[in-house]
């Protein structure tokens, strides 16, 4: 599945951007010291299964407005609650990243259901410790620190698996999921703590 985002220009960056396709839901685009990436993460199923309970239930108590006219009350406000519930929960399971690394800086985005963004983290390249594959033996002297860990990478393991896990200051532990040229771009600036093994 591809995922499709409308990317701003840049004019001081002109033609020397390029538009590239990934598998498993990643576009990114790039210039020499910019590159943009988005990656759909994978919903989980109590959340698959919520959002078609709740979307079953609106259409069931909609049905009964029109069927059974003396609770036609009691179905409208019902197929309400369970309509808003099921946009809140297309929400909150629908989500992508979006990875923007420009001038030593690596933003993180959240986009949800595909028309609201918020902006998750904003890690500067000067703090990371290492970022490296998951399965990295760069990452055998961080396997058992302990602290926050904040996961804004597709959510699943696959095979291969080409997340990365990166130790911010101050004990942060991320997972992500970043294109090649993302990371090929980050290692060029800081070849010392960025590994793609």
């Amino acid at each position: 599945m591809l995922v499709m985002a409308v990317f701003p220009e840049f004019p001081r960056l002109g033609s020397m951007m390029q538009l590239q396709k990934y598998d498993k839901g990643k576009v990114c685009k790039m210039s020499d010291a910019y590159v943009e990436c988005l990656v759909k993460a994978k919903t989980s199923l109590l959340g698959k299964f919520f959002k078609t309970l709740l979307i079953t239930l609106t259409v069931v108590l909609v049905l009964a407005m029109f069927v059974l006219p003396p609770l036609m009350m009691f179905a409208l406000i019902g197929a309400i609650l369970t309509g808003g519930g099921a946009y809140f929960v297309n929400l909150f399971t629908d989500l992508e990243y979006e990875y923007l690394y420009l001038d030593k800086e690596l933003v993180v985005d959240k986009v949800m259901a595909k028309s609201k963004r918020k902006r998750v983290a904003t890690y500067h390249l000067d703090r990371i410790e290492i970022l490296a594959p998951i399965k990295s033996y760069h990452l055998d002297n961080y396997r058992n620190r302990t602290g926050k860990v904040k996961d804004f990478s597709i959510g699943e393991e696959l095979k291969p698996d080409r997340r990365f896990v990166m130790f911010y200051e101050g004990g942060e532990k991320i997972l992500l999921s970043p294109s090649e040229d993302l990371i090929k771009i980050m290692k060029n600036v800081a070849p010392r703590k960025i590994f793609s093994d």
